[in-house]
């Protein structure tokens, strides 16, 4: 039985929950519940404090688990990344007082503030920085103002709680990260259930991203049409009653599909239908 961690609670928890049920497994049905074993699927689910789970699966207790990337790197446990899942998206990156600080050098001789000392220490020193870093557990915006720290280290989305403590951003970004699924550093990963868990996984992005085309067009414009619609292979042609007319399916990407639609009438394409993916194998 494949054993997975899932994050119990914080902005990782509710789309990995969805992204696996979409997936066609079974779900929690409250937070309480720590353990869920999908015995038709032949799964078990742990639900573990996202920071954790990276240390679990390092240590072969569990095969796979969903975290984040940050989390993941700031572990420094022996697990590795197999597959980006596309949601809780976001930037780490450095923050200081206006003025203060124009580059990265001029970290050198500060102290930072982060709840991430892995991830920030290791990217001072790849930087040939020479700066204190100081663990807090939260709302690192305050460090400054209280004088723990010249500089903070976090996790930044629109930079509106930078702005209203006051604060600047620094330097390129640190990292970005994402929800990812990861292993053990050095586990088989052609082991078939795992296999069998990415794929599901996989085709929920597809499905996602992708919407299926119909429309009706005249045989003539056909070779124009099915160049804004190629799918992922080829696209399904037939013949309808009406001599000279004929269907086109194909599998189109979400975000074109309003100007796909647009182009495909102004060439004489009629019945233009889009209908929602819900899973696939590619």
């Amino acid at each position: 039985m494949l054993r997975i961690a899932v994050p119990n609670k914080g902005s990782l928890s509710g789309p990995a929950g969805d992204m696996l049920h979409e997936a066609g497994y079974r779900q929690r049905r409250g937070t309480k519940e720590l353990v869920l074993v999908d015995a038709e699927n032949e799964v078990e689910f742990f639900y573990l404090r996202p920071r954790d789970i990276a240390i679990y699966v390092s240590s072969g207790k569990l095969d796979i688990g969903i975290t984040g990337r940050d989390l993941l790197l700031d572990s420094g446990a022996g697990a590795e990344e197999m597959l980006p899942l596309g949601f809780a998206r976001s930037t780490f990156r450095y923050a200081a007082r206006p003025g203060t600080l124009t580059g990265l050098a001029d970290l050198a001789g500060t102290t930072v503030a982060t709840s991430y000392e892995g991830i920030v220490g290791k990217h001072l020193a790849d930087q040939g920085i020479d700066a204190s870093v100081v663990h807090l557990d939260g709302a690192v915006e305050t460090a400054i103002e209280l004088g723990v720290a010249q500089v903070i280290a976090d996790v930044v989305e629109t930079g509106t709680s930078l702005r209203n403590a006051g604060l600047e951003i620094v330097g390129e970004p640190i990292l970005t990260s994402e929800a990812i699924v990861i292993r053990r550093t050095g586990a088989d990963p052609e082991a078939p259930k795992v296999r069998q868990f990415l794929r599901r996984l996989q085709g929920v992005l597809v499905a996602r991203s992708y919407v299926m085309m119909d429309y009706d067009i005249r045989a003539e414009s056909v070779e124009q049409a099915v160049a804004l619609t190629p799918g992922l292979e080829s696209p399904t042609v037939s013949p309808l009653h009406d001599r000279g007319w004929v269907a086109v399916r194909s599998m189109v990407r979400a975000e074109e599909a309003q100007r796909i639609m647009d182009e495909l009438y102004d060439l004489g394409a009629r019945a233009i239908l889009t209908t929602g993916i819900h899973a696939c194998r590619l």
